[in-house]
């Protein structure tokens, strides 16, 4: 990974209630990619790479990460939330849509962070996370892509997503490591 200070990591909506269709399926593959996601959190954590949480509201219009974990807090998705919640150092942004871009703060916020690189994690890799990615890239930021960080309920979308992201969008795919160096 670049070590620029320049980057930022995105963690679109794994704090989820899953109460929708095909969300079990969902929650099974956000489960498997926890782990990974984490793993590149502490890298970037361990290189003062800020870590932005941006996630659905669930029509409560708050940026309150408590209120929004106990409102998605059940049994589908108590052990993934209080695994992959975001801690005190973590920014925190709410969305109205499935860009991270559109109706946010997201924009101003990496501005005064002084970033141009964004490394997308997330689900799901074929509305949000790739939603994300292109108004990214039409704000002209570079894009790293850890494959095994995104999921969607459908491999053949979430391979689809990636391939969009790699070929239109100019994203550096790779699969994240334990050592990201």
């Amino acid at each position: 990974m670049n070590k620029s200070k320049n980057i930022a990591m995105l963690v679109i909506d794994m704090i989820n209630d899953f109460k929708f269709k095909h969300g079990k399926t969902l929650a099974e593959k956000a489960n498997e990619i926890s782990d990974p996601i984490l793993s590149l959190k502490q890298n970037c954590a361990d290189k003062k790479i800020p870590v932005i949480y941006i996630n659905d509201h669930y029509n409560l219009w708050k940026a309150d990460i408590g209120s929004i974990l106990n409102y998605c807090r059940n049994e589908t998705s108590a052990q993934l939330l209080d695994k992959i919640k975001p801690t005190e150092t973590d920014y925190f942004l709410i969305k109205p849509k499935h860009s991270a871009f559109y109706g946010t703060a997201l924009n101003t916020l990496l501005q005064q962070l002084n970033v141009d690189t964004l490394i997308l994690t997330g689900i799901a890799g074929n509305i949000c996370v790739l939603f994300t990615a292109n108004d990214a890239y039409m704000r002209e930021y570079s894009l790293i892509v850890p494959e095994n960080c995104i999921a969607s309920v459908d491999d053949e979308d979430n391979k689809y997503a990636m391939t969009m992201m790699k070929n239109v969008m100019n994203a550096k795919l790779f699969t994240c490591e334990k050592d990201l160096s």
